[in-house]
């Protein structure tokens, strides 16, 4: 190994062991809120998905019985679900 490529790789060594302790220093807050924001979404789309579970199943339940006509099913399907809906932003918003 000659004189010049020696002197190169010495100092690429010495460059990395100075900046790669520097590199791991990010503030963890940053982090921490993005996770949180993660979490928050996947529990509001989770309270959706099991809304619109809760809604199919009444709707089937409603169909079952001769109490109600097949539109007032369909509007207590939806009201279920925007009921979901409403518990989903607020989950958010915390």
């Amino acid at each position: 190994m000659n004189r010049i490529t020696g002197f190169r790789m010495v100092g690429l060594l010495t460059l990395a062991l100075a900046v790669g302790p520097l590199t791991g220093m990010a503030p963890s807050s940053a982090q921490t809120q993005g996770q949180d924001r993660r979490d928050d979404r996947q529990d509001a789309r989770d309270t959706r998905q099991e809304g619109r579970q809760g809604a199919r199943d009444a709707k089937a339940e409603c169909k079952k019985g001769d109490e109600k006509s097949r539109p007032e099913c369909r509007q207590d399907k939806r009201d279920t679900k925007q009921d979901a809906r409403e518990s989903a932003r607020d989950i958010k918003k915390d």
